[in-house]
């Protein structure tokens, strides 16, 4: 009976008892399962990662889309620093034997000589008449002159690859340039000191046969029945024609001759039966002595 009652009294509640063990295991269970600090770490590192490569690749797009003319983005060159830009008349053509009081050297619009420069990636060993190099701009082609004292070498190599081949794309000395690199399109220009410098394909991308900023863009480049040699092109002459020489044509056109006038004289398409040159720029004829067309 005695025993009995010690048993029955030294018993704990189980209510108590399951509080306490639960307590127990909660401890226990805290300390063997850390939070997993290094997992949540690379989760968030993956996150910021994405992120980064999608905000990249929104730039790169936008990058891209900034040189990329249409309606909305007519002259993507306002992008790029350090371009010039002037208004000019088109239309307005010399004969060889006038030269155009240019405003801007190299020039880069105004009037020029009725019969273009090859533009076909053409790249020109020596000085070309400016008159001529400009007219080629009128057809949305892009200049890119060089000071053959400062240029030479790997540079130059990197500005012909840029050029050879290209269609509406010509380069050329330009002897006595204020800069190593100038960049012409028609209206606008730039001028640079090293020929891996980004603005030069941004120029390229922006200008070249742009339909709103030049004022013939698709006029021909090949020099078939134009008289324009380009193996044998007219001479550059650094000297600035002298104001009072009856040959000088002003930058207003004085002295020049409207190009619809030449339309009347049958002067704007290529002779009859002549085939045109292909877009390399490799091979051109010499040329007839046929009035030339303009464009």
């Amino acid at each position: 009976m005695a025993s009995g009652t010690k048993s029955k009294g030294a018993s704990k509640p189980k209510g108590k008892s399951n509080s306490a063990n639960k307590a127990r295991r909660s401890v226990v269970g805290s300390a063997r399962k850390p939070k997993p600090w290094g997992m949540i770490a690379a989760i968030v590192a993956v996150v910021a990662l994405a992120a980064g490569v999608f905000t990249y690749a929104f730039m790169e797009i936008d990058a891209k889309e900034k040189w990329v003319v249409s309606e909305e983005n007519q002259d993507p060159s306002v992008n790029i620093g350090g371009v010039v830009r002037e208004t000019y008349d088109a239309g307005q053509h010399v004969t060889g034997e006038q030269r155009v009081a240019y405003d801007q050297s190299p020039p880069f619009g105004g009037p020029h000589d009725q019969s273009w420069a090859d533009c076909n990636g053409t790249v020109y060993p020596n000085p070309v008449r400016s008159e001529n190099m400009v007219h080629s701009l009128e057809h949305g082609s892009v200049w890119i002159a060089y000071n053959p004292d400062q240029v030479k070498g790997k540079a130059l190599d990197t500005l012909k690859a840029k050029v050879e081949g290209q269609p509406y794309m010509l380069m050329s000395p330009y002897p006595g340039l204020d800069k190593p690199i100038s960049l012409q399109s028609w209206g606008h220009q730039l001028k640079l000191s090293n020929a891996d410098d980004e603005r030069v394909d941004q120029f390229i991308k922006s200008l070249r046969q742009n339909n709103y900023q030049n004022p013939e863009p698709g006029g021909r480049c090949d020099v078939q029945g134009t008289g324009f040699d380009v193996t044998n092109p007219p001479p550059f002459v650094a000297e600035p024609p002298a104001k009072d020489d009856p040959t000088t044509v002003t930058m207003d056109g004085k002295g020049a001759v409207d190009e619809s006038a030449q339309e009347q004289g049958g002067m704007q398409a290529p002779p009859a039966g002549e085939p045109t040159a292909p877009a390399t720029g490799a091979e051109v004829p010499t040329g007839a002595a046929t009035p030339p067309p303009s464009q």
